[in-house]
């Protein structure tokens, strides 16, 4: 009796080996291939590649728009010189019908990084009107004297290339006054996509006092960032219309489900300069 069943716990033994074997094998396998994560992987649901840039699933297909935003940190003494000289260049380039080009808004930061200009320029006809500006401007001496001039009031300045979401408002001249703010979202890379999909149902929740003036997503610059830009009559006004959003139904699972995919975010709160088309 005693023999037998030492004989079956040495069979269970051996079973239990072979078995741990096979295990690590397996779990070497997985290794050799990079995977660390083997494990985990067996459970994680497994999505569809994608057949197709976000750029061509994301953006407006009746327009080739092409938007460019600046940023501009100016020296505090020259904010007022900075802005005047600035508006008459503007001015200029936007009337100019050999410069497939308009100026969509100006602004300066009020709450944010103070002492910043911020311009948002549009591009009908994409890339080629955006090369054909460079290459005009490159031998237009006024702008080349204005790019001088204005190089002794900055700091430093940055700037992005932008695509337009599908399913936002398009940006037209709107009378004021009002304030903008410009939420600028930071996303982790891959999420472009779903980050879309769950605005294009949200949005409207956020339309019923015409607040939604624009939504852009980069393409050369700072990549995976998307820029919301809104209109308000106040802070307070600001305040009472995103209090308002939480009582329509979907929009508590839009912030649910977008939150999680943001790295980092950033409000400013913006005043029109005189010359902007969004007043």
């Amino acid at each position: 009796m005693a023999a037998t069943w030492c004989l079956k716990l040495q069979k269970n033994q051996l079973l239990l080996y072979k078995n741990s074997l096979q295990l690590l094998v397996f779990q070497r396998g997985f290794a050799e291939k990079g995977d660390k994560n083997w494990f985990r992987s067996l459970f994680v649901h497994k999505v569809e590649a994608r057949k197709d840039a976000h750029s061509n699933l994301l953006s407006k297909k009746e327009t080739s728009n092409l938007y460019k935003i600046q940023f501009h940190n100016v020296k505090p003494d020259c904010l007022a010189a900075y802005n005047s000289l600035t508006a008459e260049e503007q001015t200029r380039l936007h009337f100019d019908e050999d410069y497939p080009c308009e100026v969509i808004g100006s602004w300066n930061t009020w709450y944010g990084e103070q002492d910043q200009a911020v311009h948002l320029w549009r591009y009908s006809g994409g890339y080629p009107a955006l090369t054909e500006c460079l290459n005009k401007l490159k031998k237009n001496k006024e702008y080349l004297e204005f790019r001088q001039e204005r190089s002794k009031m900055l700091t430093s300045r940055r700037n992005q290339l932008l695509l337009e979401f599908s399913f936002w408002n398009e940006p037209t001249p709107r009378s004021g006054p009002n304030i903008y703010e410009m939420r600028t979202y930071r996303l982790k890379p891959g999420t472009m996509l779903e980050w879309g999909n769950h605005w294009a149902r949200g949005i409207k929740h956020r339309q019923e006092n015409q607040e939604a003036v624009g939504g852009f997503y980069s393409q050369i610059g700072d990549l995976y960032v998307v820029h919301h830009l809104w209109a308000y009559k106040s802070l307070q006004s600001r305040e009472e219309t995103r209090s308002a959003a939480w009582q329509n139904d979907g929009w508590d699972s839009l912030v649910y489900y977008t939150v999680p995919l943001i790295r980092s975010m950033e409000s400013r709160i913006m005043i029109p300069t005189k010359n902007s088309p969004l007043q």
